[in-house]
């Protein structure tokens, strides 16, 4: 969302509109580091899922968010053991050649291959908004029918937060099922062009106090490597992208080789949790900020 690789916050300690910080509200010390290790893209595909309950179960991994519209989403749910995930609502469907769609049918989210639109410009431009609504409150209901105790929500390659009347949208949502959200840092507000962290305020919707953005989308071991020494108090999101690798992954994804990396960066690499270790930071999940919100 942002040339820079991390989002810095304005001040030592974040505030919400109550003026208490998210880290108090959790029980910590304003002046503690906790951070959200999220996998997006559960259900994705079958190496998606195995990487992320891998992940989550003997990993690093505190949280997790399903693709309830891909086609190995309901894989997903039949592995779910209790794990903290949320809905990672989607609109888009950016790989060429494996293509998913609205669960609602909806025409405005279709492209010509009949999946939804690549990019989130495309998004913009086409979507009505009434059907956006429809589709993401569907997906959150699904994911709920399929028995997952749905701990936050985000979204996929950023298309309800970087334009207003879309985030209405989000934020409606997270009003409604009381929970949790991913949003960018407080700083970002002035190149995005509202003010949304104030309006998630008002609504009393929580999310971290930052996230560590990732150029290009994929591939996370670079940017938390550099971020950990100087992480900022209060809480702080980093998001990877974990699959297994398997012939279907490659062939389907350009990006597999970065996949594969964050599944190996979140389960079999030595030095993340040694760096955790050492910089003093703890890790969390999301459903703790729910259940704070909903106190």
């Amino acid at each position: 969302m942002e040339s820079t690789t991390r989002e810095s916050t304005e001040a030592t300690s974040i505030v919400t509109a109550a003026g208490t910080s998210l880290a108090n509200r959790l029980g910590r010390p304003k002046d503690a580091r906790l951070l959200i290790l999220n996998c997006d893209d559960l259900g994705f595909s079958h190496s998606a899922n195995v990487a992320t309950y891998s992940a989550l179960r003997e990993g690093l991994a505190t949280s997790a968010t399903l693709m309830v519209p891909c086609p190995w989403a309901r894989e997903a749910a039949a592995m779910y053991r209790g794990e903290d995930i949320g809905v990672h609502l989607t609109l888009n469907a950016e790989y060429n050649l494996y293509r998913w769609g609205p669960i609602t049918h909806a025409p405005s989210l279709l492209d010509g291959d009949g999946g939804f639109p690549r990019t989130i410009t495309d998004v913009w431009e086409h979507a009505d908004l009434d059907e956006v609504r429809r589709e993401l409150r569907a997906q959150i209901e699904r994911a709920i029918y399929w028995g997952f105790d749905v701990s936050h929500l985000d979204c996929h390659m950023g298309s309800l937060q970087l334009k207003a009347e879309f985030f209405d949208v989000y934020l409606d949502l997270a009003e409604e099922f009381r929970l949790p959200m991913r949003l960018s840092s407080r700083r970002t507000e002035r190149m995005v062009g509202f003010p949304f962290r104030d309006l998630a305020d008002e609504r009393g919707v929580l999310s971290p106090d930052d996230l560590l953005v990732i150029p290009g989308g994929v591939g996370s071991r670079d940017v938390i490597r550099a971020a950990l020494p100087t992480l900022s108090p209060g809480v702080t999101e980093a998001y990877f992208h974990p699959s297994v690798d398997s012939e279907e992954l490659r062939a389907m994804a350009p990006d597999w080789a970065m996949r594969v990396d964050d599944y190996n960066l979140l389960t079999a690499d030595d030095t993340l949790p040694k760096m955790l270790e050492l910089v003093g930071i703890e890790l969390i999940g999301y459903r703790e900020i729910r259940d704070a919100m909903c106190r």
